[in-house]
């Protein structure tokens, strides 16, 4: 039986009125209560829940802390042990009606927030059902919830999508818990779990950065589309199709859910698991599943410009966020141009050069150092030389990596021998490219490269980039409108150029009424 939506237990007797100083006090004191009973007696009390009720219903927009610690009071209260894969899905999705329920009135970086412990439901049904990633023959009461996970991930998404489609608010910009991270996640979980367990689908960076104190809610929002995200493009691999077919359609999808969720912190977290040997997924795909997903989404971080990544547009983040997101895009362009050559994919390893050469990206890494630079011109051809570029800028002294761990990846690459592949120089700093430049793809082919199958591979991406430029528009068309200035910024042309030449396959403007577009990008219908 459905848990019921919102649990309403008996007036409180509080005689304060909780607004202001009364409200924080009282949140705080009360977590504290609840916490020492929970250590000191080993499960949830349920009798606090008359006291979060309270607090999340005192405010028009309750503090992330009160919606999760009441959720959690009342879910756990009515959990019963669950063996079954199907009995798990039904708990997911309670608990997903819960939480989305009583952050209906909040903005949409809590509503994802709160979705967390949703998400770690449901990814205990999926390694349950994928067995490590291997292939494994699914009986059909597991094939029916195999059905029923994905069905539930795709209901997830189109929350997501809904939420990313509010308006934006700018109370939400540095919004934090009140109580630590660490303290809110072990009312999810019992003693004898580890804490990893919780956020099973990012790296440890992630996990540690979450856990230095109170959590930032729009920065675990983006680690909520980060988890949702590979579990949607995991499962995928579960519900057969040629290699060819699956590729392409992940491409797409991918292309277009970055696009439409236009989250900072979503695409910073995908691009900070990427510098990782191995994304975080051994539980659920192979070996050589997971290295066509690396290339899927190296594809769609590379090849495509976003525009909510400008950092013109980009106006309400902060400025050392936005230089930091430009010195990872740059690492991970090397190291994955690097990794494809290791997988002997020359072919793809210069398209992805090539592309970096024709984007704004080392234009933009260029100025956010110009005042640096001593020479008058730069000419470089590669993301190698440019890193090279900017620890040079390092030994004169000038603070160019504040993260150590991309100064010591910077370091590694300046120090191996030089083995890039040279495109012809460009001038960097003169050559500016059209703001309506959303995709730059080019696979300009040697000779001896002109095979079937090398023609089939361009095809192939092609169509997909084609698909994902026909998704490709704000997600307030399918929530809430955002409003009209914003809409406008984002309404920019998409351009793809053709992997066999140099002329546009596709041109698409939102201001005109051509081309066809699809309501919700998440959608699997055009995948399927």
């Amino acid at each position: 039986m459905a848990l019921a939506l919102i649990e309403r237990p008996g007036s409180s007797s509080n005689p304060y009125p909780l607004i202001s100083e009364n409200y924080e006090l009282k949140l705080t004191q009360s977590i504290r209560s609840l916490l020492a009973e929970v250590r000191e007696k080993g499960h949830l009390p349920t009798h606090f829940i008359e006291d979060f009720y309270g607090l999340m219903q005192a405010r028009a927009d309750p503090p992330l802390d009160s919606i999760w610690v009441y959720a959690a009071l009342v879910f756990r209260s009515r959990e019963t042990p669950k063996t079954e894969p199907l009995d798990e899905i039904a708990a997911a999705e309670d608990l997903f009606h819960l939480v989305s329920a009583c952050s209906a009135p909040c903005g949409s970086s809590k509503s994802i927030a709160l979705l967390a412990p949703v998400v770690c439901l449901v990814h205990k049904v999926v390694v349950h059902l994928c067995g490590g990633g291997k292939d494994l023959t699914l009986n059909k009461r597991d094939k029916k919830a195999m059905k029923k996970v994905k069905s539930l991930v795709e209901v997830i998404l189109g929350y997501i999508s809904v939420c990313c489609g509010k308006d934006f608010s700018d109370e939400e910009v540095g919004q934090k818990s009140i109580t630590r991270f660490v303290d809110l996640v072990r009312l999810w979980m019992d003693s004898n779990v580890e804490f990893e367990s919780f956020l099973p689908l990012v790296n440890s960076e992630v996990r540690t950065r979450l856990c230095a104190g109170e959590c930032e809610v729009g920065y675990l929002a983006g680690v909520v589309i980060a988890e949702v995200f590979l579990l949607k493009l995991c499962l995928n691999f579960r519900f057969g199709g040629s290699r060819e077919d699956l590729e392409r359609d992940l491409r797409s999808w991918a292309v277009g859910s970055i696009t439409g969720f236009c989250n900072f912190h979503f695409f910073g977290i995908l691009l900070r698991m990427l510098l990782e040997k191995t994304l975080p997924l051994a539980l659920i795909l192979s070996c050589e599943d997971e290295i066509l997903l690396r290339k899927v989404i190296y594809d769609a971080i590379i090849l495509c410009e976003y525009p909510f990544v400008n950092p013109e547009r980009a106006i309400h983040l902060n400025v050392d966020r936005m230089r930091s997101l430009d010195m990872t895009r740059l690492i991970v362009t090397h190291e994955a141009m690097e990794y494809l050559r290791e997988h002997g994919d020359q072919r793809r390893s210069i398209s992805y050069a090539n592309a970096f050469s024709n984007s704004h990206l080392p234009t933009q890494i260029i100025e956010w150092f110009k005042k640096a630079e001593t020479a008058s011109k730069l000419s470089r051809s590669s993301p190698k030389a440019l890193i090279k570029w900017l620890f040079d800028l390092e030994h004169q002294g000038v603070r160019v990596f504040d993260d150590s761990d991309l100064k010591y990846r910077a370091k590694s690459i300046c120090d191996t021998s030089k083995t890039d592949f040279e495109q012809p120089a460009h001038e960097l700093e003169s050559e500016k490219l059209g703001d309506d430049l959303l995709f730059w793809v080019d696979n300009k082919r040697e000779k001896e490269d002109t095979d079937e199958e090398v023609e089939k591979a361009n095809e192939s991406m092609n169509a997909a980039f084609i698909a994902a430029s026909h998704n490709m528009k704000p997600m307030d068309k399918v929530g809430r409108k955002r409003k009209e200035e914003t809409g406008a910024e984002m309404k920019k042309k998409i351009k793809l150029i053709d992997l066999n030449g140099s002329l546009p396959l596709v041109t698409s403007d939102d201001h005109s009424s051509s081309g066809s577009e699809v309501d919700n990008p998440l959608s699997d219908e055009d995948t399927e």
